[in-house]
This record gives structure tokens, C-alpha cells and sequence, in this order.
């Protein structure tokens, strides 16, 4: 086995080990919360829901579409959960609030979702640092590996250019 060979298989190793984790992860979050009858949008407008803000700012927390928040929202309100308020400057918007049972199931998601993650649990503080810098590190590199131009003809273009350089 080459260098390239023993590099490629510890790439997917650890690759095989991210898809694991989340894998399991995935399926405890899906499990904790639907035990208390939401679903995971539900569950991260809960969580991202920290105090009063309209709904764009919701869904930018939560990494969606306005629209799709409103969705949410809505089956959120149909269980009293969050109220929809006037906006205190903006009367075009309204503010989002957690309701008391809103509160109330929003403390009872955030307790056990710590409960049951074993990860957190396994890992010292120091160690969580850690993994979150080299995850940062790795999710930043790919965002930036994303914009770039990897089309054939900017890859023989760079080629040449490095070429020209020598």
C-alpha cells in the first residue's frame, strides 16, 4: 500500500467514523424529541427561540427560509407553544415569543437532549474545544473549497499557470 493508498484509507476511516457518529446522533435527537411530540424543526425553533425575535430572524438561526419557519410557526402556535406578537417598532413584523408551556417544553428539550448525548458526556471540556475548533477548521475549508472553480478548464488553467511559474 503507498502513501496515497494508507492516506486515502484513513480519510474514509475517519470520513466512515463522522457518518457513524452523526448517523447515531441523529437518530437519539430524532427519538428525544419526538417524545415530547415534535418534530426536529420544531425542536430547533425551540431551541434557537431565546427570547422575542420576528420570524426571518428565527429562520436564519435555524438555518432556513422565512417560509419554511413559518411552517413551523404555525404548527408550533396550533400547540400553544409560541405566540405571535406586534412588533414593538416595526409594524410590518411581529415578534415571536415562547409561550409558559412553550418554556416549559423548551427546558424539558434542552434537558434531554444533554441527558442522552453520550459524546458530550465521554469528552472533558478541553477536549469538546478541541473537537470543535478542528470540526470549525474542517467545515470552513470545505465552505471555502465550495466557492472555488473547480471546472476542467480553470484546473488546466491553473495548470498552465504554475507551469509558466517553474
Amino acid at each position: 500500500m503507498t502513501t496515497s493508498d494508507s492516506q486515502v484509507a484513513e480519510d474514509w476511516e475517519l470520513a466512515k467514523l463522522i457518518h457513524e457518529l452523526d448517523g447515531r446522533n441523529n437518530a437519539r435527537h430524532r427519538a428525544r424529541v419526538s417524545q415530547l411530540g415534535l418534530t426536529v424543526a420544531q425542536a430547533s425553533a425551540l431551541r434557537e427561540l431565546t427570547g422575542p425575535m420576528t420570524m426571518r430572524e428565527l429562520a436564519a438561526r435555524m438555518g432556513c427560509e422565512p417560509s419554511n419557519a413559518t411552517v413551523v410557526i404555525d404548527n408550533l402556535e396550533k400547540q400553544e407553544l409560541i405566540e405571535r406578537l406586534p412588533h414593538p417598532t416595526d409594524r410590518r413584523a411581529k415578534q415571536l415569543m415562547l409561550t409558559p408551556q412553550g418554556t416549559d417544553r423548551r427546558t424539558a428539550l434542552l434537558t434531554g437532549l444533554r441527558q442522552e448525548e453520550p459524546l458530550m458526556a465521554a469528552l472533558t471540556q478541553k477536549d469538546r474545544e478541541a473537537l470543535t475548533n478542528l470540526l470549525q477548521a474542517a467545515l470552513s475549508f470545505d465552505e471555502a473549497f465550495q466557492h472555488e472553480d473547480h471546472s476542467p478548464a480553470r484546473q488546466r488553467s491553473a495548470h498552465r499557470d504554475a507551469v509558466q511559474q517553474l
